[in-house]
């Protein structure tokens, strides 16, 4: 068995209310599942389960270093996860409303995930 790449999707997510890239992260996350149906993995490849994909998530962010990798991979519906990070991403002045953050950071995140599936190559 060979685990070979299947595709790779890219999403982004904006924590407008307190600058926390952990919320950002996971909206990036989301975003991108919610562009793909992986039916090719059940009727061409032959896939019963999808805990059976591999799925590896790079995140750009500001301060990668504050990001909460558990927290990140729940984002991920299915499969078993492996999270990179890299500094990237945005960060801009918003609106300080102290109802919905603390301060007034706008943070940007972007996701790429690979999916990967073992074949028989």
């Amino acid at each position: 068995m060979s685990l070979q790449r299947y595709i790779v999707e890219i999403g982004t997510g904006a924590d407008l209310h307190g600058g926390d890239v952990t919320k950002a992260a996971q909206k990036a996350i989301k975003d991108a599942v919610s562009h793909s149906c992986l039916c090719g993995l059940f009727d061409i490849m032959g896939i019963q389960n999808p805990n059976e994909m591999v799925i590896k998530v790079k995140v750009a962010c500001p301060y990668p270093e504050k990001l909460n990798h558990e927290e990140v991979l729940k984002a991920v519906p299915f499969g078993s996860t492996q999270l990179e990070t890299v500094p990237g991403g945005l960060t801009v002045r918003g609106l300080d409303l102290p109802e919905l953050g603390e301060g007034d950071t706008i943070v940007v995140a972007v996701a790429a995930l690979t999916v990967y599936v073992n074949t028989k190559n």
